[in-house]
């Protein structure tokens, strides 16, 4: 799967010098055998590996940050799989959540996950992150 379309690449590149994080997340990222999730943000325009999002690895520690899109892309997760008397061995990659639709700028994502210890799209959560800062929900 491209992570990264080129249409998303340039709303990457146009909320670069959004680091406020007014503006919403432009894609999800997650893995699919755990709770790692990455609410990428930006991107810098003259070093477009390097990310800047909401980034959680699944330890209850979510934080802003910047993440290597060259790392994400490499990134191989052996899964082992026991069905019956059989183990079946795989490799899972990081894919992008094609369903995403951002509600709220990444800083009420940011706040909401630092209370809940988690990235979350539940919408009550997000309404009371978005009205401690002072947004309407």
């Amino acid at each position: 799967m491209e992570l990264i379309t080129p249409k998303l690449a340039k709303t990457l590149r146009t909320n670069w010098p959004d680091q406020s994080g007014r503006r919403p997340p432009a894609l999800k990222l997650f893995s699919p055998s755990g709770a790692a999730t990455w609410l990428i943000h930006s991107a810098e325009p003259s070093e477009p590996d390097r990310l800047f999002g909401l980034c959680y690895l699944g330890m209850g520690f979510p934080e802003l940050g910047y993440v290597s899109l060259k790392e994400l892309q490499n990134l191989q997760i052996s899964v082992k799989l026991h069905v019956g008397l059989e183990i079946m061995d795989f490799t899972i990659s990081i894919e992008r959540d094609l369903h995403f639709k951002p509600t709220h700028s990444l800083s009420t994502y940011a706040l909401a996950a630092s209370h809940h210890s988690a990235i979350t799209e539940r919408s009550e959560h997000l309404a009371q992150a978005a009205i401690s800062l002072g947004i309407a929900a």
